[in-house]
């Protein structure tokens, strides 16, 4: 009864807001929200699946910021969520090399490199938990010396980011960079 109760509020919410015009963050709540323009062209379609792969290669220009390819992800989903398209239609991977790898530090070693708690683990978390997969680099591993061991659990370590990006480009997946 009390998972009704808050479904039925977060329900309300999300409509009044629609009615409002605001930007609404429904799914990964540390991503830009979206807000619903009527009248604007090609607006999402709950027949359609959407397929991207994010290629993650900038860190966050402040540190206490999340990285921008978790936000541009994240901010996709709200968009498709606010608009009730369900999200087993978001097929989502993202890969991180270059100095995005920062980012997915785990946090002891976050908080080394910058003395502040690493503000994209809970996205990180949150985007597994909606089905986005989650890649690092090895070959950048490698190269960086950086331990495996020191990356957030919510990421999968591949052979090498560009394998990732083919493959995934080959399997008709939209190619976002960030």
């Amino acid at each position: 009864m009390k998972q009704l109760l808050i479904s039925f509020l977060a329900f309300l919410i999300v409509v009044n807001a629609r009615s409002q015009n605001k930007n609404i963050s429904s799914v990964i709540k540390q991503a830009d929200g979206f807000v619903i323009l009527k009248d604007a062209k090609i607006q999402p379609d709950p027949k359609k699946t959407y397929k991207a792969i994010y290629d993650a290669t900038k860190n966050s220009k402040d540190s206490s910021q999340i990285l921008p390819a978790l936000n541009m992800a994240g901010s996709e989903l709200n968009a498709l969520g606010v608009c009730g398209i369900p999200l087993n239609h978001a097929k989502f991977v993202i890969v991180f090399h270059g100095a995005a790898i920062n980012g997915i530090l785990d946090n002891d070693h976050y908080i080394k490199k910058y003395g502040i708690d690493n503000p994209n683990l809970d996205v990180l978390h949150e985007l597994k938990k909606v089905g986005v997969l989650l890649f690092v680099c090895g070959q950048n591993l490698v190269a960086e010396n950086i331990k495996p061991n020191t990356i957030s659990k919510d990421v999968t370590i591949a052979s090498d980011a560009l394998i990732v990006l083919m493959t995934y480009q080959n399997e008709g997946y939209a190619l976002m960079s960030f």
